[in-house]
């Protein structure tokens, strides 16, 4: 049965009911925003994956079961001070025994796709070494689940969660985490490459080498520009050897990745301006793609790029250079940029869901000089981003150009909203519902512009654990009660459950 054409009984019979009422738009106004018939009007290609994500740290708990070795994560939520509330990941939302149920609710979305990572020290506790099969074990269960629930297993192999053996051993910036990183894919493909054909090597490269070693806003809590730049050529190197390892392993396998992406736009029409602009994207949003699709970084830099300090070596170019089979990004919100080349370094900012908020005053290091700052045109999310609907066709069309129209997998997209249960149990997110509805006529504009986009899987299946912030944000199609693990489906959930089953938009 065609699961497009047949919505679940038990989703119609109460979407029908949470959905009434939720056609207006939401109460704050989306500056831009499209029409109801320009919604009605949208529609995406035949096969189309509706999906969601998830991150191994956020939702499965068992940190230390199993076998699983020290993550960085952990030794960092376990220090006073670092986490909003004090929370820590220990528990999460436990989706490491709970994670039948999970893929259960999905199925009840008519999702298509889940996209899920899966926990290095869970696989070599360490880093190194054999593999723990246990850890194994569990992600080859939950692929047998996911596929058994009619989705696609879509893998991430690294979402932040570094063997704190490693750290200790230097981190990222140690070049010889790439070869360690290549034989740990290479185990995963081994062992689960007969099920998994969608690879992902990292999630965001740029905000975990940045926050971690470049401002230490995120584990392991350096605060080093150099520091960055090697942890990022490192990675750079790690995303081609995996691709390399986990495909001379899997005949099946297409690798990509999940990049973090902003559409940047110059705070004026002046040259020095949109040279910032061009600047900000080639290093927040394209570093590490244009190195694996063209064997070389992107100008990026004022100047002379600063190679030494990044620790690049002749012959790099070669080894970096590996041709992705599609481009995956995230996007959430829009950044203007100014020129600071002429002003003094800034020592970092603060993190804010997908970027380090300079001072608008200095430029955010010595090398890209540029003041990037996030607007307030638009709403603001409870998670304080900015809603800006038209920014994901301006970023899905500046890919597909710069790119030659690949394979486009929209990794992830979702916003921050603490909305609860009310007095009936029901979950009543209308803001939640207008953000896709905007987003996604203006995904679909893109696809009928040109654009090769053959996924969308929001950010995220349930309320999780959001890093930092602890349990202070709330993205999720479902809601999560942290209390007792109880899961209700959002009104949100159900109207995504409806637009995946009916491949078009629901106003």
């Amino acid at each position: 049965m065609d699961r497009r054409k047949f919505v679940a009984g038990s989703l119609a019979a109460v979407g029908a009911t949470v959905l009434k009422g939720t056609s207006q738009a939401a109460s704050e106004q989306i500056p831009g925003a499209v029409s109801a018939s320009v919604v009605q009007q949208a529609r995406f290609p035949e096969g189309f994956l509706w999906g969601t994500a998830t991150a191994a740290y956020q939702v499965e708990g068992a940190w230390n079961e199993d076998g699983k070795g020290e993550s960085i994560w952990d030794k960092f939520t376990h220090t006073v001070g670092k986490v909003k509330g004090g929370v820590t990941g220990d528990v999460a939302c436990d989706e490491y025994h709970l994670y039948p149920r999970d893929m259960a609710l999905a199925k009840r979305l008519n999702l298509r796709s889940y996209r899920f990572s899966i926990s290095w020290p869970r696989i070599q506790p360490t880093g190194t070494g054999a593999p723990n099969m246990k850890g194994i074990d569990y992600y080859s269960r939950l692929v047998d689940t996911v596929l058994a629930n009619g989705m696609r297993p879509f893998c991430t192999i690294y979402h932040w969660d570094l063997p704190q053996g490693l750290e200790e051993h230097g981190g990222w910036p140690n070049r010889d985490l790439a070869n360690y990183y290549a034989d740990y894919a290479g185990i995963l493909a081994k062992h689960l490459g007969d099920r998994i054909t969608v690879w992902a090597p990292f999630n965001m490269p740029w905000s975990f080498t940045y926050m971690g070693y470049g401002v230490g806003g995120f584990p392991p809590g350096r605060s080093n520009f150099g520091d960055f730049l090697k942890a990022a050529h490192t990675v750079t190197l790690a995303q081609a050897q995996a691709l390399r390892s986990i495909k001379g392993v899997s005949a099946k396998a297409t690798v990509g990745s999940a990049y973090g992406m902003c559409p940047a736009y110059p705070k004026t029409d002046s040259a020095s301006d949109r040279a910032a602009a061009a600047r900000y994207h080639a290093m927040n949003n394209v570093f590490f793609l244009e190195a694996a699709m063209k064997g070389h970084y992107p100008n990026a830099f004022v100047g002379e790029p600063p190679y030494e300090l990044m620790g690049f070596k002749p012959g790099d170019e070669k080894i970096m250079y590996a041709p992705l089979d599609w481009v995956g990004f995230h996007y959430y919100t829009r950044r203007v940029v100014a020129d600071a080349s002429r002003a003094g370094a800034s020592e970092g900012g603060h993190f804010s869901g997908t970027e380090i908020e300079a001072d608008p005053a200095t430029g955010r290091d010595p090398y890209t000089r540029f003041s990037a700052v996030m607007p307030a045109e638009g709403p603001l999310t409870e998670s304080g981003l900015e809603v800006w609907p038209r920014g994901i066709y301006d970023l899905v069309m500046q890919i597909s150009r710069e790119y030659n129209n690949p394979i486009i997998e929209m990794t992830e997209s979702g916003c921050g909203y603490l909305d609860g249960p009310n007095e009936g149990g029901r979950v009543p997110d209308s803001r939640r519902i207008e953000f896709f509805r905007q987003e996604l006529a203006e995904l679909a504009r893109a696809i009928a512009d040109g654009a090769r986009v053959r996924s969308f899987h929001a950010w995220s299946l349930m309320d999780n654990f959001e890093w930092a912030n602890g349990q202070t944000e709330r993205y999720g199609l479902i809601y999560v009660d942290y209390r007792d693990q109880k899961r209700t489906i959002k009104d949100s959930g159900y109207w995504y459950g409806k637009v995946a089953a009916a491949n078009r938009l629901e106003w």
